[in-house]
């Protein structure tokens, strides 16, 4: 009898870790692997609560009981937190290497403590804490690897001409929209999706950048003083872009200062050429800069696109574009900048932005069932939310919005939104907690529905939409913000 406690608590000692762990590791992953900001700057805060501290206090105050506590608490809760994420863990190689070292740990330390009395005080605590460490300075040690061959790698393009993008809205847009048109004439890579870290970048570099690139072209993005600093001595881009500037983020900056500070370290590259910086940034002249933001004119933006007139020093273009977002026109400018920049003729600027795709998932139009869908969900900021309110009100029909609301910014910011949306939606459906209950209580629409998650959400709209209804997802939050 004695054997079989030994062994049960064995086991659930080993799961217990290892949930803890699984929890740490998933947090971690989503707040860039920083352990304050997991701590500190958790969107939840409460779940730590929930799903570590009362169980870790559990483990050491329950005794024998804890068992019982674990497999009929801590295990179905885990469950069905993790069953309703709709940000899961990504078993990246780092995410591997911290759950097997996390796993000897807690297999050595079990087994240790069958041989001698007492260890098990230190059960749980341990082998997370030397897992954690021990994990950062392989990580550490693994990266510097990394990033001297992706430097190598760099270095060994002779030819390749860098162009590094950095903002606080519209980074990604004017990324896609200069690879793009430059594609019509050069052999151009950018990098995928939303990289935009030193880790992204270092990996995009050593994994994906063909060896035949003439333009590379990468975004930077940064959460604290120096990340742009970093991202811009690794490529030492010659072409640099500091896009529209704002408060995003601005809880981890605390000031416009601060962020603006932080964007123009990209001028910092040792190799700068050329540098276009939106005039919401600064009015300084700098040799090497050109400001963009205010040569876009006569602008017609609807569901069906943008048709504008860009003046280039004294040179006027008119242009079309099936890009939708008025505010896209500046973003559109300053890649057209560049393209003159790099000797494309206005002809072959004129076809390519009458090509351009829209970049996914930001103010990207789909017609589907008969309902127009305008797929906004990677947008986060307040400019690009109300054009997707403007975009909307051109509609004839019943209008509905799905959105958290603005995410990292503040009650004014989300209460001019929620004014907007009073104006123009039929329909309002706010997901996840953060701002539900502003939204609840400032919302006067026909229709509000407050959804604690988004489980729920393809039935609600089923039931509440219709053909000829035009449908607005905003800024699409993983449910753990």
């Amino acid at each position: 009898m004695e054997n079989y406690e030994t062994l049960v608590a064995f086991v659930v000692n080993i799961l217990f870790v290892l949930v803890l762990g699984w929890y740490l590791i998933t947090n971690l992953q989503w707040y860039d692997y920083k352990l304050s900001r997991v701590v500190l700057k958790h969107h939840k805060a409460h779940w730590h609560l929930f799903y570590f501290i009362i169980p870790f206090i559990a483990y050491y105050t329950t005794g024998k009981f804890f068992t019982i506590f674990f497999v009929f608490a801590v295990l179905p809760a885990i469950y069905i937190w993790h069953r309703k994420l709709d940000k899961k863990l990504v078993l990246t190689w780092r995410v591997k290497r911290f759950l097997i070292l996390l796993i000897g740990l807690v297999f050595f330390q079990d087994i240790l403590c069958t041989l001698k009395d007492g260890c098990a005080t230190y059960g749980v605590f341990m082998p997370l804490a030397v897992a954690y460490v021990g994990s950062t300075l392989i990580e550490k040690y693994l990266f510097a690897v990394y990033t001297k061959q992706a430097k190598d790698k760099l270095s060994s393009m002779k030819n390749l001409e860098i162009v590094c993008i950095t903002g606080s809205y519209g980074k990604t847009s004017i990324k896609n929209f200069v690879a793009q048109i430059l594609a019509h004439k050069f052999n151009v890579y950018a990098t995928p999706r939303s990289v935009n870290t030193i880790g992204g970048l270092v990996a995009d570099v050593n994994n994906n950048l063909p060896q035949d690139t003439h333009v590379y072209v990468a975004e930077a993005g940064a959460r604290e003083s120096g990340d742009i600093y970093t991202i811009t001595n690794f490529l030492e881009p010659q072409t640099v872009v500091v896009g529209r500037v704002g408060e995003a983020h601005i809880e981890y900056f605390k000031s416009l200062q601060n962020i603006i500070a932080t964007k123009l370290e990209i001028m910092q590259s040792p190799r700068l050429k050329n540098a276009y910086i939106h005039t919401s940034v600064t009015n300084e002249p700098h040799e090497k800069v050109t400001f963009f933001g205010d040569e876009i004119s006569d602008i017609v933006a609807d569901i069906n696109g943008i048709d504008f007139t860009i003046d280039l020093d004294g040179e006027k273009l008119t242009l079309h574009t099936n890009v939708l977002g008025e505010f896209q026109t500046m973003n559109i400018a300053v890649a057209i900048r560049i393209a003159k920049q790099f000797g494309m003729s206005n002809d072959e600027i004129k076809e390519a932005v009458a090509n351009l795709e829209p970049v996914e998932h930001r103010l990207q139009k789909i017609e589907a069932g008969g309902k127009i869908i305008i797929d906004d969900g990677y947008n986060g900021n307040i400019d690009g939310m109300l054009e997707g309110v403007r975009l909307c009100s051109l509609h004839s029909g019943d209008k509905v919005i799905v959105t958290p609301g603005l995410v990292e910014s503040s009650d004014e910011l989300n209460l001019k939104l929620i004014e907007a949306i009073n104006k123009v939606f039929d329909t309002v459906i706010v997901t996840g907690a953060l701002n539900a209950d502003l939204f609840d209580k400032n919302l006067d629409v026909k229709h509000k529905f407050i959804l604690a998650d988004k489980s729920k959400l393809t039935d609600l709209l089923t039931k509440q939409t219709k053909a000829g209804d035009i449908i607005l997802f905003a800024n699409d939050a993983p449910n753990f913000i």
